[in-house]
């Protein structure tokens, strides 16, 4: 029986308002899509906690020719993001449902600690699984093990919510039952998905 629900954040609880490459153009005109791509094979590293993300952006920012301070471009294209509120209150609503509701996200430890302390996730959530803290990211399998340790719960037992198919198929590899969804689709679809794995959020577990 599921017990537990592990929200992803990208495109779950949270989006941003263009694409990373549209948000990088101010500062790099024609070149943002080049530049997007070279900062994030640079970053993936960084989501299990190996290197500096704003040192390989400052780096990287010298190769382009942009004297723009680091600080400023990474808040300009990282740190753009709204909130769902929709997604939050169906967060309370499982909370208060008894459920144990948590975070499973990649995430850098800059970009990481500024949604935990900005966005108020280290609040609203019962145990948060950072890539950066638990040294994996998805769609590694070790990542949904790792999530499950510091959850105290069997895989089987935490229901995982994910945009990408392919982390969704990781963790069902791991027992942990998946379900694949975004903003771009209605919550009532979310809704009943979860009903379908036994999780009603109006109803309180026993």
């Amino acid at each position: 029986m599921v017990r537990h629900v592990l929200f992803d954040a990208d495109d779950v609880l949270q989006q941003a308002p263009q694409t990373p490459q549209e948000m990088a153009r101010p500062h790099l005109g024609d070149r943002a899509a080049d530049f997007i791509r070279a900062a994030f094979t640079d970053e993936r590293p960084t989501l299990a906690g190996q290197g500096d993300l704003l040192s390989l952006l400052a780096a990287l920012l010298v190769e382009y020719g942009v004297t723009t301070d680091v600080e400023q471009v990474f808040a300009d294209i990282w740190l753009q993001v709204t909130v769902s509120q929709e997604s939050l209150a169906l967060v309370g609503q499982l909370r208060g449902s008894g459920y144990g509701v948590h975070l499973g996200t990649n995430q850098d430890r800059y970009r990481g600690r500024w949604m935990r302390d900005e966005l108020g996730y280290g609040d609203l959530f019962d145990v948060e699984c950072w890539s950066y803290e638990l040294g994996h990211a998805k769609p590694s399998p070790d990542f949904f093990t790792a999530a499950a340790c510091r959850i105290g719960a069997a895989p089987e037992t935490i229901l995982f919510i994910d945009d990408r198919q392919d982390n969704v198929t990781a963790a069902r590899g791991t027992g942990m039952p998946a379900i694949r969804w975004d903003l771009s689709q209605p919550h009532e679809l979310l809704v009943r998905q979860l009903v379908e794995h036994g999780v009603d959020p109006q109803v309180a577990i026993t």
